[in-house]
């Protein structure tokens, strides 16, 4: 038997009703995030895939089923983009025994015992200003997405994109110096 609060829930925000869309946020923001801090995603906090998740049910709100439960519509919305996140991101974040910069390819490609460091230098100055600034600020200096938010003025999603950006240059650009070497 269906919940009849959920049935109401989903019309009320199918008819475009953003009040309904909060209290639903309001009633699973603690659950969606609990569920997407499981996947330890590198480059995206567990806030941002719930703030995508909303973002994304709002956007295709006229899509919800009234006859399916409202929470397992919005976790199959949620692992969805968590899943496509991670499939794109292994494609572009090195695995654990190489740094952020492919350092270990790097040595292992051009046989070198140290990383050219002007070689780095020259990729990450050849990123646009604010992408390198997120880039160093995140990954060089550690700072966490709230810290740069606040630092930058700019949103953590904002913040997730210039990574995800700037760690696909990097790739590319030592796909290029693989391709020197051989």
């Amino acid at each position: 038997m269906k919940d009849q609060n959920t049935y109401f829930l989903v019309k009320s925000i199918k008819k475009g009703n953003l009040s309904s869309l909060e209290k639903l946020y309001s009633l699973f923001y603690s659950k969606l995030y609990w569920f997407a801090k499981k996947f330890n995603s590198p480059t995206l906090e567990p806030d941002d895939f719930v703030q995508q998740t909303f973002l994304r049910l709002w956007e295709n709100r006229d899509k919800l089923k009234e006859d399916v439960l409202i929470d397992k519509q919005i976790y199959t919305i949620c692992r969805n983009i968590i899943l496509n996140h991670l499939k794109r991101e292994s494609k572009l974040v090195p695995t654990e025994e190489k740094n952020f910069f492919g350092a270990t390819e790097i040595k292992e490609n051009t046989g070198q015992d140290e990383i050219n460091l002007e070689w780095l230098y020259s990729v990450l100055k050849s990123l646009p200003n604010k992408r390198r600034e997120v880039f160093v600020l995140h990954k060089i200096e550690n700072l966490s997405y709230e810290e740069i938010a606040a630092s930058l003025n700019i949103s953590k999603k904002t913040i997730a994109n210039h990574i995800y950006l700037a760690q696909n240059h990097i790739k590319q650009e030592l796909e290029k110096e693989k391709n020197k070497k051989n």
